[in-house]
């Protein structure tokens, strides 16, 4: 992972789930350890094992003085947000690039809680990045360079596929879709065992059932990307058979999943936009 240096490294501002699976991606894909900082003041230094001596802080105000990273990526809950940027703003200026991942907060909160002149860039991961396997959303002001546009999409390829969202106010529909998306499928999970049940299946029985189509069938999506899911649940569909009887309620006009997921969706966006402020 090339653009990083010993005087302009990349300073990891919280080391939860999401920000623990970015360092460890990113190491992973070549970042030297000396090129990295990380700032957490809950997290065991060992949560990251390769990061290099003195290099994990549980405080800012330890970390090398007269420091200017090349990205700042901030991983911390929205609610904080507003004590942790001033923290951050003495090793940043019209050379670093900050990246935050806290759902919401909108990239002006970020110009005016730094007060640097720097290039700012507001992302929507989910949870699968932990694995490897998420998606993440990425928006800057439209005169976003190139390099750091590139940079940007590769430090969050590290934890899964990215996509760059024209249009800042476009971004709490992303955290409706994808940030909240996988709480979704597993809710499904939960209610497809649940139905198994209530038929009459052994509760244990009907959860495993349940995980593993799920399971089954997301491989299914990412193996046959030149098949649109359409084409693929037309595929489990004979006419007169089951499933078309199941599809029947599911996409019923009135009452069916399609409006259920536009009014979940609509309250995951409305939501998002009052974590904004």
């Amino acid at each position: 992972m090339q653009g990083f240096s010993a005087e302009r490294p990349l300073l990891l501002m919280g080391c939860g789930r999401m920000g623990h699976a970015l360092a460890m991606g990113w190491l992973r894909a070549g970042l030297a350890p000396e090129h990295l900082y990380v700032v957490d003041p809950g997290a065991q230094p060992g949560c990251v094992p390769t990061v290099a001596d003195g290099h994990f802080v549980t405080n800012a105000a330890k970390l090398p003085p007269g420091l200017k990273a090349r990205v700042i990526l901030i991983a911390v809950k929205p609610q904080v947000m507003g004590g942790i940027l001033p923290l951050l703003s003495s090793f940043a200026d019209n050379k670093t690039m900050v990246i935050s991942v806290a759902a919401g907060v909108p990239i002006r909160v970020l110009e005016e809680g730094m007060g640097v002149d720097a290039t700012y860039v507001r992302a929507m991961p989910n949870t699968p990045a932990a694995i490897g396997a998420g998606i993440t959303g990425l928006t800057a002001a439209d005169d976003i360079a190139e390099a750091d546009k590139a940079l940007a999409r590769e430090l969050l390829h590290a934890v899964g596929e990215t996509v760059w969202i024209a249009h800042e106010a476009d971004m709490n529909a992303v955290t409706a879709v994808s940030g909240s998306g996988p709480a979704y499928v597993f809710h499904l999970a939960e209610c497809m065992a649940y139905a198994g049940a209530e038929l009459g299946l052994d509760a244990e029985v009907s959860m495993q059932l349940a995980r593993q189509t799920i399971i089954g069938a997301a491989r299914l999506m990412d193996e046959e990307t030149d098949v649109s899911v359409a084409e693929l649940r037309r595929r489990v569909t004979s006419p007169g058979g089951t499933t078309e009887a199941a599809l029947k309620v599911l996409r019923n006009p009135d009452r069916g999943l399609v409006d259920l997921m536009v009014r979940a969706m609509t309250a995951a966006r409305d939501r998002s936009e009052e974590l904004g402020g």
